[in-house]
């Protein structure tokens, strides 16, 4: 996702930038490749799924603090958008340190933003310690599972991708059983507790992000000046160590006083010796993680403020109008379905089976089915990504006329196999701007999605507070998420016009 096509088959430095040989590595496409997949998977399903499944939280939040819904909402769509709203800043992370030690860091923040959450005296606080801290440590996660994916696999990188993330779906349901579990047994604040442990599982995922090389890079010259130095000092060590044997050997008895008294004038030379090779170290170790930082923020930079070229596109324009309002309409279900339960009086059956594990089972289908789908030569994939478009927004018309369990969870069926469309977001935006630009341009449309998570939750909130009903959230969202869909439709008509419209003009000139 943040690597350049270029870069992808070939032996890997930490730092991603930075090529060590042109040589196919052994492991692309398979070996500890499929360690990556496995990796992304279980991170998936730890961040991913845990935020799908704050809805139980949401509920035990609105009764502990007696606050609006529009408030409340704020920490889970807060957790949830900064994951995704990072994604273009977590790349200079990236560039920086590597994907492994990003990822690493990432789980003790998401875990410490869940231990300090248990402890929460009002809700205000939680948008601190669960919305920013755990939403930044995910998105410092996340990001890295996708970039390895798609470092380590050139062939097969749609199906590696694929298989990834059904962690998703996976994850929201495991997480929403165990949720509902610990929260039943031992309460909300030990449940995030217990979460918090659970989620340093997260470190060792980002542990198996091995880079492709396997050893620093020799033709860096920092690297070159780290090894001379122990080297140097060690061959120092070794020689005064010689000379003393030496004196040791050739000196009688009668030397020992004299022996003693040229020691006693090399110690202060030799530890002088020592403190300044250390202070000389520190001082090149210190120039060389400066210049690798500016490099990195460099490469940063460049990726994602040098593409101006982008917004001239007028699809990519419509593509990222489209992204600011689909996401919502995704995660709002998730967020506010536990609550609607309990206004219908649905609990029980809800119990038994979560309409969110329905979404979330069907979800791993859908990316399946629909990638199947879209790989058959005579089917176009931005026919079945509209369509699919097309599904997702019927369903959230008619989720608030539904007031039974059986028609909730078709509906709900029916959001989870249409919303696998996220798995073909890749293959639509490289249509869009061509495979040289596709990461920085999928980079905006995540972060798209970031702002539609962010905003969408408290939205339908604040519409219950005014209205007393979730309907008019869903109306809503609905209609300015069909909006999206329809400036996808008016571009290429739009194209079509021109380019007739220059035809005719260079035929009226000949």
């Amino acid at each position: 996702m943040y690597t350049s096509h270029e870069d992808i088959g070939y032996d890997f430095e930490d730092d991603p930038k930075d090529k060590k040989t042109l040589k196919p590595h052994p492991n692309i496409d398979g070996g500890w490749a499929w360690m990556m997949v496995l990796s992304s998977f279980f991170v998936h399903i730890l961040i991913m799924g845990s935020q799908m499944a704050l809805g139980v939280l949401n509920v035990e939040w609105l009764e502990e603090f007696h606050q609006s819904r529009g408030l409340t909402a704020w920490v889970s769509s807060l957790s949830m958008g900064i994951t995704l709203i990072v994604g273009p800043f977590i790349g200079l992370f990236i560039n920086t340190c590597g994907c492994r030690q990003t990822a690493i860091i990432g789980g003790l923040v998401n875990s410490l933003g869940w231990v300090l959450s248990a402890y929460a005296a009002n809700v205000h606080y939680l948008f601190i310690t669960f919305g920013v801290a755990a939403g930044l440590g995910s998105g410092m996660a996340y990001l890295p599972a996708v970039v390895m994916v798609g470092r380590y696999f050139q062939k097969r990188r749609a199906l590696a991708q694929g298989l990834s993330t059904t962690g998703t779906g996976f994850g929201t349901f495991l997480m929403t059983v165990l949720l509902k579990y610990l929260c039943a047994e031992y309460g909300w604040r030990n449940a995030m507790l217990i979460q918090g442990a659970v989620s340093l599982n997260l470190c060792v995922c980002g542990a198996l992000m091995r880079p492709l090389s396997p050893g620093r890079n020799p033709n860096d010259p920092g690297e070159k000046d780290l090894r001379v130095l122990p080297a140097h000092s060690t061959e120092s060590v070794k020689s005064a160590g010689q000379q003393g044997r030496t004196e040791e050997k050739d000196g009688g008895p009668g030397n020992e006083e004299t022996l003693g008294d040229l020691q006693a004038q090399e110690c202060p030379d030799r530890a002088g010796h020592r403190k300044n090779m250390w202070a000389l170290r520190i001082l090149k170790t210190v120039s060389w993680l400066t210049m690798r930082v500016r490099k990195g923020f460099e490469d940063w930079y460049s990726g994602y403020f040098g593409t101006a070229s982008l917004f001239t596109n007028r699809m990519f324009v419509a593509f990222i109008f489209w992204a600011l309002f689909a996401y919502s309409s995704f995660v709002i279900p998730f967020i506010h379905l536990p609550e609607i339960v309990n206004l219908y009086n649905l609990s029980e059956q809800n119990d038994i089976f979560p309409l969110t594990s329905i979404i979330a089972i069907v979800h791993i289908f859908g990316k399946v089915i629909l990638g199947v789908i879209a790989d058959l030569p005579c089917i176009s994939v931005w026919n079945v990504f509209l369509l699919a478009n097309f599904t997702l927004v019927l369903s959230i018309f008619f989720l608030p006329l539904m007031h039974t369990y059986a028609g909730l969870a078709v509906i709900c069926a029916l959001i989870g196999f249409s919303s696998g469309y996220f798995s073909l977001m890749p293959v639509v935006t490289e249509d869009l701007v061509g495979i040289e630009h596709l990461a920085n341009a999928y980079g905006i449309i995540i972060c798209a999605n970031g702002i539609s998570a962010l905003l969408g939750p408290p939205f339908a909130g604040w519409i219950y507070d005014i209205t007393q009903k979730y309907d008019f959230s869903f109306y809503i969202c609905g209609l300015l998420y069909m909006i999206g869909i329809l400036f996808l439709l008016i571009q290429p008509c739009i194209r079509i016009i021109e380019q007739s419209r220059r035809k005719y003009m260079d035929g009226a000139h000949v």
